[in-house]
């Protein structure tokens, strides 16, 4: 992204101007250009208390993504991995699971449109939606048209 010689700041500013970013993934991406120890911490905590980084519009933002092709295992697996806290990891799939079954039947919808006839082809939507994060059981209730509860 050439951002010449800016300070630890500006180059965060430009990566929240693209997107929201977690703590833990600008921590990253800023490491390489800290000249002293803390400056990185320093600069994330400056911008926190500024309301320019924010765990909970990360969260609303990666939800807004990523909730239509995937399911809430996937998305938490996500959410995990960016060190969040475990009550907004928690409070967000909590929320995707709720929509969970008309999500996965969306994208089925997109992806093939018609049930599958022979067992191969069941198999083969049952793996696309699982490897989408997909509980089993809405798999089931997909794959098979049914949507009762």
């Amino acid at each position: 992204m050439g951002f010449g010689k800016l300070s630890l700041k500006g180059r965060a500013l430009k990566y929240l101007a693209a997107r929201e970013h977690s703590r833990a993934e600008l921590e990253r991406k800023l490491r390489p250009h800290e000249e002293e120890p803390g400056q990185v911490e320093a600069a994330l905590d400056e911008l926190e208390a500024k309301g320019l980084l924010s765990q909970a519009r990360f969260v609303e933002s990666l939800l807004h993504r990523k909730s239509a092709r995937f399911g809430a295992a996937r998305i938490r697996q996500e959410l995990n991995a960016h060190q969040l806290d475990t009550d907004a990891v928690a409070q967000a799939v909590g929320q995707l699971q709720a929509s969970e079954f008309e999500r996965a039947q969306a994208l089925w919808q997109k992806k093939f449109g018609t049930p599958a006839i022979e067992p191969a082809q069941r198999v083969k939507q049952m793996r696309f939606l699982a490897g989408r994060g997909f509980s089993p059981e809405v798999i089931r209730r997909v794959v098979r048209g049914t949507d009762d509860d």
